[in-house]
């Protein structure tokens, strides 16, 4: 007798089935942002189901951001915003629970070349709005959660600057959470004083268009945060959820 190695093969839900049909020609190009969709009724005949199956098959393209409802509830192409993305890769890797290890050496690896990149591209209100994040930050500087908050922000200032929407995508996550991290240093070590030094060296090198010294400076920011880290005593191996 035969051992049975396979399981018998399931056919996808049919709600499943439109989704992925619909979503293949978003991801084409086919169907492009800004356009509208049939109507439900009109979509349920043309793919020959049932309303309540499209109707299904349309919340998931809601939940994954590409589609959203119009005037008169009609269904309209769109982009998945960067940070709602993001957000569902950072609980992805939260439920892989990622160390402060791995997350800083992504970080390390991305952020000076994003800074580099910033250094070719940043214009004069971008220069601006990171000199006032500099600003705030000085003046929040015994309140170590706005501190943190600033921080991210300012970094995610200069990942805009460099537009370039891969790399964009890829560190966004990473620094969504980067908030746990900071909030367990910034207490211990009260190192403020050195992230508005670092801040103030690389919005130097940003303004001077120096592409060298502002991967370079971001490089040592990065590296910073980790002996930050280390000195805490917190184990650089646990998941972050954990601090």
């Amino acid at each position: 007798m035969t051992n049975q190695t396979f399981k018998k093969l399931d056919t996808a839900p049919v709600y499943r089935l439109v989704f992925d049909t619909i979503e293949q020609q978003i991801v084409k190009g086919e169907l492009k942002p800004g356009v509208l969709l049939p109507t439900e009724t009109h979509l349920a005949e043309q793919f020959g189901v049932n309303r309540s199956t499209v109707r299904e098959g349309i919340r998931m393209l809601e939940e994954s951001g590409l589609v959203q409802r119009k005037s008169g509830q009609r269904l309209q192409v769109t982009l998945p915003h960067i940070n709602a993305t993001a957000a569902r890769t950072s609980r992805l890797l939260r439920l892989h629970e990622v160390t402060f290890r791995e997350l800083w050496e992504a970080s390390i690896a991305i952020e000076p070349v994003v800074a580099r990149y910033a250094a070719e591209r940043i214009t004069a209100p971008e220069l601006a709005l990171l000199q006032q994040n500099v600003a705030e930050m000085e003046k929040a500087i015994n309140d170590h959660v706005e501190v943190v908050r600033l921080d991210i922000v300012f970094h995610d200032l200069i990942a805009q600057a460099a537009r370039n929407r891969a790399l964009g995508l890829a560190r966004e996550p990473i620094s969504q959470l980067f908030m746990p991290a900071g909030k367990a240093i910034l207490p211990r070590l009260k190192t403020q004083k050195r992230i508005i030094d670092a801040h103030h060296a690389l919005l130097k090198a940003l303004k001077e268009r120096d592409a060298d010294e502002a991967a370079a400076w971001m490089h040592r920011h990065i590296a910073d945060f980790k002996r930050g880290f280390e000195q805490t005593g917190l184990d650089i191996d646990r998941p972050l959820e954990s601090f």
